[in-house]
């Protein structure tokens, strides 16, 4: 697996050992960041961004590496998360292959790649990860913690393991455990991969032997879940390929546009993302539970939350992955919290992916949140 690591990221050395929710522990661990803007004389104008699966830390660009990011419309001077007001700081997840120390990386007690030696990962480790970066920044608070998708359980898992760390919060598409329909998902995009001989129990070869076709399945299987049948529909109908895009001589070959497109999309990922990476990050996901050793429900779990002032939770109608009701489920137990909560359901034809490319939509939603907490801030500084 080759991986573009962007020239200016960061990284954060883990403390060592880092020990792991499930057992096991890393040694000389390390976490990839990027940051924006600058931090204040209080270090109170933080905010930290939890990403998905995929993403790196690169979320925007700046001027140590102007290629785009993947949330380039959100994030920058004058845009919604705006950069001249906020210290922006984006961590790329821990067992990722995209800079921070996963399967993919050398386990320093072999000089091997770990591959399935790694330890078994959790939703909670990467939320203790983050945690250490942020303290180790100098930190002591954080005016915000933003997370999307398994971004947003990891924000859960940080505001509950670490009370305090953030005053505000931005939940957006998440859920405070995986529902059976996205863990039969992701249970066949694993499968997909291991079936593969080229997996070969996770000894691949970088330059040889690759899950490719393990690969390009679980990544069909999940774009076809990031989006709704709504927008399936209307962006491809039943338009079939020209000639060009189509191999008559195959049997059963790909005749409609949405199979071009889900091959293109498959093939831009495969060799891209190291497929042991992809595993344990999607177990970890099936994996979470907000309630785990809490007498009660999500919304009880939620309900202990301590030292958040305001939260806003971000969910789309036509989400089938991190369906709508929970992230209802999420504003109900942060309210039951006492923390002041705004739920917005959004009727983005884009499905779960919607809050990567509908900026019309969430753009408006984060930024006046933050312009909210701005206003509250200088209000502060302005008595003190």
């Amino acid at each position: 697996m080759t991986e573009f690591i962007p020239p200016s990221t960061q990284y954060f050395h883990l403390p060592t050992p880092f020990p792991m929710k499930r057992g096991g522990e890393l040694l000389n661990a390390r976490l990839a960041y990027e940051t924006w803007g600058e931090l204040d004389t209080l270090g109170g104008n933080a905010i930290l961004i939890l990403p998905g699966m995929s993403p790196s830390a690169h979320a925007a660009s700046h001027p140590g590496d102007p290629s785009p990011g993947w949330w380039e419309w959100m994030l920058g001077p004058g845009k919604p998360i705006d950069t001249d007001r906020w210290f922006v700081i984006c961590v790329n997840p821990l067992g990722s292959c995209k800079g921070s120390t996963g399967p993919a990386s050398i386990d320093p007690a072999t000089g091997n790649r770990y591959r399935l030696d790694f330890p078994e990962l959790s939703i909670e480790d990467g939320a203790d990860a983050a945690a250490a970066l942020v303290r180790a920044l100098g930190i002591e608070r954080l005016a915000c913690v933003i997370g999307n998708s398994m971004g947003a359980m990891s924000a859960l898992a940080l505001l509950d393991r670490h009370p305090g760390i953030a005053c505000n919060h931005i939940n957006i598409c998440g859920a405070t455990r995986a529902l059976p329909f996205s863990i039969a998902i992701r249970s066949l995009q694993r499968e997909a991969i291991r079936n593969d001989p080229d997996w070969q129990q996770g000894q691949y070869d970088d330059d040889g032997r690759y899950p490719e076709n393990g690969m390009r399945m679980a990544r069909k299987l999940g774009v076809i879940t990031y989006r709704s049948a709504l927008e399936w529909d209307g962006r491809f109908g039943r338009v079939r390929l020209d000639g060009d895009g189509r191999d008559d001589d195959a049997p059963f070959a790909a005749e409609f546009e949405v199979e071009g497109y889900l091959e293109a999309h498959a093939r831009r990922f495969v060799h891209h993302y190291d497929p042991n990476s992809y595993l344990y990050l999607s177990r970890s996901m099936d994996w979470f539970d907000l309630a785990d050793g809490v007498n009660g429900s999500a919304t009880h779990a939620l309900s202990r939350l301590r030292g958040i002032e305001r939260a806003l939770v971000l969910g789309v109608k036509t989400d089938i992955l991190f369906p709508i009701q929970q992230q209802e489920e999420i504003a109900a137990g942060l309210r039951r919290a006492g923390i002041e909560t705004r739920f917005l359901p959004l009727p983005s034809p884009q499905g779960h992916d919607a809050f990567l490319v509908d900026a019309e939509r969430f753009a408006p939603a984060v930024s006046g949140f933050l312009r909210t907490l701005s206003s509250i801030a200088l209000s502060i500084e302005k008595v003190a």
